[in-house]
């Protein structure tokens, strides 16, 4: 599980923890933090991808508040039939089952729940996914979420992977400008005090 881009590797993954319901990180709906940000937002023409976005609440939260224009990416299949059955008026053009590090688009908002702390946490591996959202972003477009912030395990099969505040921003400097990056103060209870909640704009 070390190569991201292996296709089938990573899809036999996820697809297996989906076929078993090993997963943990899917707690039924939005997520306070993101749920808020969005309900701050006023422009809904504005072009959104969720990667890794699993059973995506948070894209059916949008779309069902007239967020027409969002994309959810998954490299399993499973969470994105899912949502189909949920909100059958989602577009199937819109729906893409892809490796996340092979996307091509550009977009002008990325939320990120529980996608980063997923894959292998090499070093390697957290530079390419900030290059990534770099690429996938429009000019002064922004990446928000959350990122868990707890210590790294030495088991690099045990998810969620963590990290810190320093660790992230030695990724994301170089590519976007930090506007919020701090500990969460909404998070759901099961996560109070282990998320940092980031506002981060391309440069």
């Amino acid at each position: 599980m070390d190569n991201i881009l292996n296709n089938q590797e990573q899809e036999e993954f996820w697809s297996l923890r989906y076929a078993e319901e090993r997963t943990g990180w899917d707690i039924g709906y939005p997520s306070t933090p993101i749920k808020n940000y969005i309900d701050q937002l006023t422009e809904k023409s504005i072009k959104i991808l969720i990667p890794g976005a699993g059973n995506a609440y948070e894209a059916e939260y949008l779309f069902n508040n007239g967020f027409h224009n969002v994309f959810v990416l998954d490299i399993a299949e499973a969470p994105l039939v899912a949502l189909k059955k949920r909100i059958v008026e989602f577009p199937d053009t819109n729906l893409i089952q892809e490796n996340f590090f092979e996307h091509q688009n550009e977009y002008d908002l990325i939320l990120e729940q529980t996608f980063f702390c997923s894959f292998p946490p090499t070093p390697e591996n957290r530079k390419l996914y900030a290059k990534k959202m770099y690429q996938l972003l429009k000019q002064n477009g922004k990446l928000v979420g959350l990122w868990f912030n707890f210590p790294m395990t030495s088991d690099m099969q045990k998810r969620p992977f963590g990290g810190n505040k320093e660790e992230y921003l030695s990724y994301f400097n170089k590519y976007f400008k930090v506007k919020v990056f701090e500990a969460c103060y909404n998070s759901i209870k099961p996560r109070m005090g282990s998320e940092l909640f980031g506002i981060f704009e391309k440069k």
